[in-house]
């Protein structure tokens, strides 16, 4: 696969300072890199085995941009633990598809048929799978030292991190001793829900200059600071008391303006699917008002820890039944998962994918999965997204990322801060987004058909007119709900499993008796790789290679 020139490996720790920003960062080298939030400068050739050389020339790209090391999940074995199994969805569909069992399961289904190489909408070759192990390899080694348990696992705190400066640690130094660690954590868990949901894909033409170092960041990265500064004005906060928070109040007067202003949207540079997004938060602020059982009567989503029941306090996670009580709490993950669904459920738009009336989020029906055939007695079945009778689950796909993201992001506060252990972690998937799912489109796993690629390059046409969108790097484009992106989202799951289990075989020298976690590939090797990949073959736009046309509220 070529050669990678070395980056400096695994940082070390920023210490925080008191002030907004502090001053705490690594310098303002590695923060300038944010000027081009995507900009390493790579050059590949091909040769006759299809394998990759790839040269960083660019020590200050976004890519090489480290974080600060945070604290994450202790590595010391956890106690045998049983796992509450999925509903049968024969019983029950919808609270079969809306566990997180089910979209490994579910996601099986198409990843066997890829590796038959009988998918509906892509051309796959095995051959190529290889390339991508070593190239994700060769980006692990080159950014961390073996055996690479210094990896943090995926999560919005490294999103915050950008440009070396512990933006998190800086943000609770400002905190009055008197806070405790409970309300700490309380506050990073509000501020993290929202930059999730925020965290659908940007757009190529939008930046966010930061009020705090006048720095411009752009993506992912760039939603992050957006939404941290937005959240240290206090703009989603009803409480005048304590700007740092999110609450029902402060979101149910939240303004689509109001938000395009935070983000700095505008013309030239405007955020995809900025009225999506502000209908998302204001949804979540009657979420957050009717859970009550999850959020409490102030509406926070921090209440997930700890809420008041009359002047008692009831800490949900910590007096769940199925948490054990020791030193450290140990949470099952399906707990914290199905608090996360039942709670924001109410938040999904009504247009998705349903069953008898239930909207289940972020699950789509899908041509790889087994299909219902109509029976001589029910001819006229009803079509999706609002199919009746329990058979009609087996053709939707389930994928929850948003949900699953918010999981992986909101396990590092309570970890960090209140030691809180999740027994269950290897339940969560790889991510189904462009990033992941991008890597192996670029790097010849798969291939989009002929008759897909004419028609999504037509939307894209269709696009540009439509928003008056210059075309620099014409990429096919679809909706999110398109069979083209479910499919292509659901191989990504298995895929990533497979990578995963081959990475782990590549490195077995240099982990030395270790094994990197699905979390870890993500955060070193999946997500960056599929990044860094974009910009050798989209070098001006950095763009995946499928558009998804976003209501920014899936990606």
């Amino acid at each position: 696969m070529g050669l990678f020139s070395r980056r400096s490996k695994t940082p070390k720790p920023v210490k925080a300072t008191a002030g907004a920003d502090g001053g705490g960062g690594l310098g303002t080298g590695n923060d300038s890199a944010s000027l081009n939030s995507e900009g390493s400068n790579m050059r590949s050739s091909s040769t006759g085995n299809s394998r990759l050389q790839i040269h960083n020339t660019n020590r200050t790209s976004a890519s090489s941009v480290q974080t600060p090391l945070t604290p994450m999940t202790p590595h010391h074995p956890l106690p045998r633990i049983n796992l509450p199994k999925p509903p049968d969805p024969s019983l029950d569909a919808v609270g079969y598809l809306k566990s997180l069992g089910s979209v490994r399961e579910r996601s099986k289904i198409v990843t066997d048929k890829a590796l038959r190489n009988s998918l509906s909408h892509f051309d796959v070759d095995m051959a190529k799978f290889p390339d991508v192990v070593t190239f994700v390899c060769g980006i692990i080694k080159r950014d961390f030292d073996p055996p690479f348990s210094s990896i943090p696992p995926h999560g919005r705190y490294q999103h915050f991190c950008v440009g070396g400066r512990d933006r998190v640690a800086n943000l609770l130094a400002t905190f009055p001793q008197n806070v405790d660690s409970t309300e700490k954590c309380r506050s990073l868990i509000d501020l993290f829900l929202v930059s999730v949901l925020l965290d659908a894909g940007a757009g190529t033409t939008w930046s966010f200059k930061s009020a705090e170092n006048g720095r411009v960041y752009r993506r992912s990265e760039g939603l992050a600071i957006a939404s941290l500064e937005m959240f240290k004005a206090g703009l989603f906060s009803g409480n005048p008391n304590n700007k740092f928070q999110v609450d029902k109040d402060g979101l149910r007067k939240l303004t689509v303006e109001q938000l395009a202003k935070g983000m700095q949207s505008r013309p030239g540079s405007e955020v995809a699917g900025i009225e999506g997004r502000a209908q998302l938060l204001i949804r979540l602020g009657s979420a957050l008002e009717e859970k009550t059982e999850y959020f409490g009567d102030d509406g926070r989503p921090g209440n997930l820890i700890e809420f008041l029941t009359g002047l008692v306090c009831a800490d949900y996670l910590l007096a769940h039944p199925t948490t054990q009580a020791t030193s450290n709490p140990i949470v099952v993950l399906p707990v914290l998962w199905n608090a996360l669904m039942s709670g924001l459920a109410p938040i999904w738009p009504s247009s998705r994918t349903a069953i008898d009336g239930v909207s289940l989020g972020d699950a789509w029906p899908c041509s790889s999965m087994p299909q219902q055939t109509p029976s001589p007695t029910s001819p006229n079945l009803s079509p999706f997204p609002n199919a009746q009778g329990a058979a009609a689950w087996e053709s939707i796909l389930p994928f929850h990322k948003l949900t699953q993201w918010l999981t992986y992001s909101l396990m590092q506060p309570m970890q960090t801060l209140l030691r809180i252990q999740f027994a269950g972690t290897e339940l969560l998937t790889g991510l189904p987004e462009y990033r992941n799912g991008g890597l192996f489109i670029d790097l010849g796993v798969l291939t989009l058909k002929s008759d897909d690629n004419e028609r999504g390059l037509q939307h894209y046409n269709d696009y540009c007119r439509r928003t008056g969108t210059k075309g620099v790097e014409v990429a096919p484009m679809f909706e999110p709900g398109d069979d083209v992106i479910v499919e292509w989202r659901g191989v990504t799951v298995g895929f990533l499993d497979k990578l995963l289990v081959e990475v782990n075989k590549a490195l077995k020298r240099e982990l030395n008796g270790g094994e990197l976690t699905l979390a870890q590939l993500l955060e070193a090797g999946s997500w960056k790789g599929g990044r860094e990949i974009a910009e050798v073959s989209r070098p001006n736009t950095k763009e995946p290679p499928i558009l998804i046309d976003s209501d920014g509220t899936v990606f």
